[in-house]
């Protein structure tokens, strides 16, 4: 053992308390501490921080720390001022400091007090810092979520394109460190260039995280059951739970709490001060569960986080791996569970259409590779790897079986010649289509792109349409990790056959595929009768009963049987088992109006049921509603009573007319009336209204897409839904 060796260990245990190095810590402080520019690519959790401190300490002079948020600026100076007597040690230079506090960390750095000085990329394009800096001795600079150069990465930032200009400025020949979490092989090769680093030693970990579990689940209706299921399941245990929206997540946050976790919300529209206190009662074991936007737990060092939920699927692979990993940190188990449904994307994609075009394109290029994630039926694990550049043992690596599609694995099927027929179909259109092009090539479907290169004259045109557009997306996702197909980043994931793909095309052998998961129709498609109970779908043999029943109470009425409860209404039954009028009135869809009007005979079944087969009701599934929804309600229904507009009262809420509709519906359908003559007369003639409603009179289901279909595009989506309101509020309510 060197003495350098021995001199790093002392200080390790000197300063941080620790006798052993962690993964590739040790070598990239010595390549750090050899004045080496240094890439360090390593997973969250994997000790990146101490790459760059541990150097810092022992170096002469400071180092300066780029860094995109305050707030783990603000974490890191705390952790490295508790290491030292002296609180000069480590200093944040931003906007939020006075100018007596900024007086005071120029005069530490003089003196050489400082070790490490924390700025964002802005801070070090100030003139007056800039002159500051070039006079005194900086050991190197280390740049943290270095992804945030590329717009590749999940993060971009544009502020930090310019880093090596500014740093050019401060001195000649300073030593740079960039370190990421999460990067895939073409975000490395931007952060490389970028910096002007080309010869930078790379130190890249294993993006494995075994103690890790995958499962992505179908987001229904009662999506806030299923996690309140879940975290009761994991009662007394951390859990983080991400969603996209502030609304969102203090509804959730809100919703929790009347069901009894302990939670607080965490979002950017909070005040600082708001934000440090729900942050400190999670680190300080105060509330269990955190409900936040992507704006929480950066740097956010709490080790025994054991599950992350997803509430709503994130932009990127990247940010999904950054999320979830911040469960298990110390090694200990970690539960990530993201719940998938197709319109989620949707609205992502809706989001980005303001966007400049190429950065639609690459974040619709990200968007698409997180679909595949979700749908995919082959290990997870093997697919997040494959994303970041790593080659993955699906049967005897590390966590091998540590997601829920290993656990229930689907049947694979041979498919040897329909891989030949895909990679001919990329051959033959030149290589020059994305996944999507391929596919419709393949289905014989044609577009704009496709026509223009005239591939319908081609013979792969259509050579594969005795399969679905699903069963080629599959099989394109599992040829690409196979390696045989290789996706174009930079040309925003145009497919080229690579070298193996050109040897099977040679000598074509077998390949087994597995199905994607029908996440739309796993979500909406309900429970069939009789069906085996799965976790969150409720009684199947229950669920017929209560058809039987609402049939029967239909009957009486003479009325359709939608009418007298809505399917998910009999599915969120047969979940719940509600035996009262109180608990009724928490099932989905049932308000205390239609609860009173119907529901007798149905709880009055559900309790003889329960008693005959000896269940065991699960009383946590009757979810407490938060009332929160009760102001807009009270409005929505004064104001149609006053006959105001539709399109004033959307407006004065800040609703979209269709966002209006689904407010109305929840109304409605659990038992309230709204008069809406008013303004279906201005839309709807007399025929038409007395066409639509035989229809619905004589149907069997109210589903709006049935009834577009049966009127062939002679209604609008939204005529429908609210005469479809008109007909329960006078037949039902």
């Amino acid at each position: 053992m060197t003495l350098k060796e021995i001199d790093l260990k002392a200080s390790l245990k000197k300063f941080f308390g620790f006798s052993q190095f962690k993964g590739l810590q040790e070598d990239v402080i010595q390549n750090i501490l050899q004045g080496n520019d240094t890439f360090v690519i390593m997973p969250t959790g994997g000790g990146k921080s101490l790459c760059y401190q541990l150097p810092a300490l022992i170096e002469k002079g400071t180092a300066i720390v780029v860094s995109p948020l305050i707030a783990l600026m603000k974490n890191q100076v705390d952790a490295i001022r508790g290491i030292s007597e002296n609180e000069g040690i480590a200093h944040v230079l931003n906007s939020s400091l006075t100018k007596a506090e900024v007086r005071q960390v120029m005069e530490d750095i003089s003196n050489g007090v400082t070790k490490l000085l924390y700025v964002a990329p802005e801070s070090l394009t100030k003139e007056d810092y800039v002159e500051f800096l070039k006079g005194v001795h900086i050991s190197f600079v280390a740049i943290d979520e270095a992804h945030c150069i590329s717009e590749w990465g999940h993060d971009f930032r544009p502020e930090y394109r310019n880093l090596r200009s500014i740093i050019n400025r401060l001195g000649d020949n300073i030593p740079l460190i960039a370190l990421t979490a999460t990067a895939t092989p073409k975000v490395q090769e931007d952060i490389l260039k970028n910096l002007g680093i080309p010869k930078a030693k790379v130190f890249k970990a294993s993006f494995n995280r075994p103690n890790l579990f995958y499962e992505v689940r179908p987001k229904n209706q009662d999506v806030d059951a299923d996690i309140i299921r879940f975290v009761k399941k994991n009662s007394g245990k951390s859990g983080i739970i991400y969603c996209l929206s502030r609304k969102r997540v203090e509804e959730l946050a809100q919703v929790l709490q009347v069901n009894g976790v302990s939670a607080v919300p965490y979002h950017a529209g909070f005040d600082a001060k708001t934000r440090s206190k729900y942050q400190d009662m999670f680190l300080m074991e105060e509330v269990d569960v955190v409900v936040a936007t992507i704006a929480f737990g950066m740097g956010i060092d709490k080790p025994d986080v054991r599950y992350v939920i997803h509430h709503d699927i994130p932009k990127s692979i990247e940010s999904y791996y950054q999320e979830t990993g911040r469960a298990g940190r110390d090694g200990g188990e970690g539960h990530c569970l993201a719940f998938y449904s197709y319109k989620d994307v949707e609205k992502l994609e809706k989001f980005m259409a303001g966007k400049p075009v190429a950065e639609q394109e690459i974040g619709n290029a990200l968007l698409q590779e997180i679909v595949a994630y979700a749908e995919t039926s082959m290990s997870r694990r093997k697919f997040i790897l494959h994303y970041f550049g790593e080659e993955f043992d699906e049967v005897n690596g590390a966590g091998a079986d540590m997601d829920d599609n290993v656990r229930n694995p689907k049947p694979k099927e041979e498919a040897g010649d329909e891989v030949v027929k895909l990679l001919q179909a990329v051959k033959q259109t030149n290589e020059k289509f994305k996944a999507k092009e391929i596919v419709k090539t393949l289905v014989g479907k044609s577009n704009a792109l496709i026509s223009a290169h005239k591939t319908e004259e081609k013979e792969v045109f259509g050579s594969g349409s005795e399969r679905d557009k699903h069963y080629w997306m599959a099989l394109i996702r599992q040829v690409l990790v196979a390696g045989l197909l290789h996706k174009e980043i930079e040309q925003y994931g145009i497919l080229h056959v690579t070298k193996a793909g050109k040897e099977f095309l040679q000598s074509p052998g077998s390949f087994m595929m597995t199905r994607d998961h029908r996440f739309e129709t796993d979500a909406e498609g309900g429970v069939k009768a009789g069906a085996k109970p799965k976790a969150g779908t409720g009684d199947g043999q229950l669920l017929s009963l209560l058809r039987k029943l609402r049939k029967a109470e239909a009957d009486k009425l003479g009325v359709p049987p939608f009418v007298i409860f809505q399917d998910p209404s009999l599915e969120d039954m047969a979940l719940k088992y509600p035996v009262t009028m109180d608990e009724l009135v928490n099932v989905h869809g049932v308000g205390e109006g239609k609860a009173k009007k119907y529901g007798k005979p149905f709880i009055q079944l559900i309790a003889k049921y329960v008693e005959e087969n000896d269940i065991t009701r699960p009383e946590d599934l009757v979810v407490k509603s938060t009332g929160a929804n009760s102001g807009l309600k009270l409005y929505i229904i004064q104001n149609v009573d006053r006959k105001l507009p539709l399109d004033d009262i959307a407006s004065a809420k800040g609703l979209e007319l269709g966002e209006l509709v689904k407010a109305m519906e929840q109304i409605v359908f659990s038992g309230t009336k709204l008069d809406l003559s008013y303004y279906i007369d201005e839309i709807l003639d007399e025929d038409q209204q007395e066409e639509i409603h035989d229809y619905f009179l004589e149907a069997e289901s109210d589903n709006i897409d049935a009834a577009m279909e049966e009127f062939d595009g002679e209604y609008e989506d939204d005529e429908l839904r609210l005469y479809r309101l008109k007909f329960m509020s006078e037949v039902a309510n």
